[in-house]
């Protein structure tokens, strides 16, 4: 037995190669160029203005305060109101959440019927579907505008929903199809043997293995709508603009001196959401993934 075997600290300094280290050099330089703004960002939202004007960018505060991250929720200005960030939040939250829900509950049956059920036009309806996910937002919108005008729900809470619900679908559709032509189809024939019907067999037997891919459509619906500025900007109207068109306003309303730091906290403060929610539940999401989300 060689003394590599018989010494766990020297087979752990064995293993570390040159190509090893030169991986984690090269992933250590990637971090931190990457969390090089993420830092900036920080500690300017922390400094008074005194420490901003001196140039030191990289430099840590002297005397940090939190007041610029009071001012970006509750009293800086976005246009000619000064009342922070504080109403988009909410209003994304009201906007992300039916959203959320109505897409992946409408991807989720879509999947279910194309992957199971079969109906007639079923490989047409798909392609329809998956045209729609690459047709550019910007050439939809004039039309998407008249059409919610004709309706009554433009410039609406409701509008905005149907709008997110809509352009969620075709991806949606994708990942729930793909994830339920991976499962085995031994289980759908069973519970049509045993007198299943649609629903029963959506609700009873699909949905609660449904669990790894709803985790992923959530993520990737909370985040892509948290995100989004051009429909909100467009489709949402003055009383229900979600944070990030408030952050545009905020830093673009400029009365006397320009606030770094309070337009550096606003911007974190936007982009807290999906940054935790990436933390939180990465795990969930690559697990997800690799059960499924990708196959087909």
């Amino acid at each position: 037995m060689t003394a590599a075997v018989m010494n766990p600290a020297l087979r752990r300094r064995s293993r570390l190669t040159p190509a090893r280290l030169g991986i984690y050099a090269f992933l250590l330089c990637a971090a931190l160029f990457f969390l090089l703004p993420l830092y900036v960002m920080l500690i300017t939202s922390v400094k008074p203005m005194e420490e901003i004007r001196l140039g030191t960018l990289f430099a840590l505060p002297v005397h940090a305060t939190l007041e610029p991250w009071s001012m970006a929720w509750q009293s800086a200005c976005t246009g000619l109101e000064c009342n922070g960030i504080r109403g988009g939040f909410w209003n994304s939250v009201y906007i992300v959440v039916p959203s959320t829900i109505l897409s992946i509950a409408v991807g989720a049956v879509n999947g279910y019927a194309l992957s199971f059920w079969r109906p007639r036009g079923a490989n047409l309806l798909f392609a329809v579907l998956m045209m729609g996910a690459f047709v550019p937002v910007q050439v939809m919108v004039y039309p998407l505008v008249r059409l919610l005008a004709m309706a009554h729900l433009f410039s609406s809470l409701p509008g905005i929903i149907l709008i997110h619900t809509i352009f969620g679908m075709p991806v949606m559709t994708l990942l729930f199809r793909n994830y339920y032509a991976a499962l085995p189809q031994e289980l759908f024939k069973a519970a049509r043997i045993d007198g299943g019907g649609f629903w029963r067999i959506f609700l009873q037997l699909m949905l609660p293995m449904s669990t790894p891919i709803i985790v992923v459509a959530a993520i990737m619906q909370v985040t892509g709508i948290w995100n989004d500025f051009l429909f909100g900007l467009v489709f949402a109207g003055s009383d229900h603009l979600p944070m990030t068109v408030q952050l545009n306003n905020i830093i673009n309303t400029t009365t006397g001196e320009r606030l770094y730091n309070v337009n550096m906290a606003a911007t974190i403060l936007t982009s807290m959401v999906p940054l935790g929610l990436y933390f939180i539940s990465g795990r969930w999401f690559v697990r997800g993934i690799a059960s499924g989300a990708v196959k087909g």
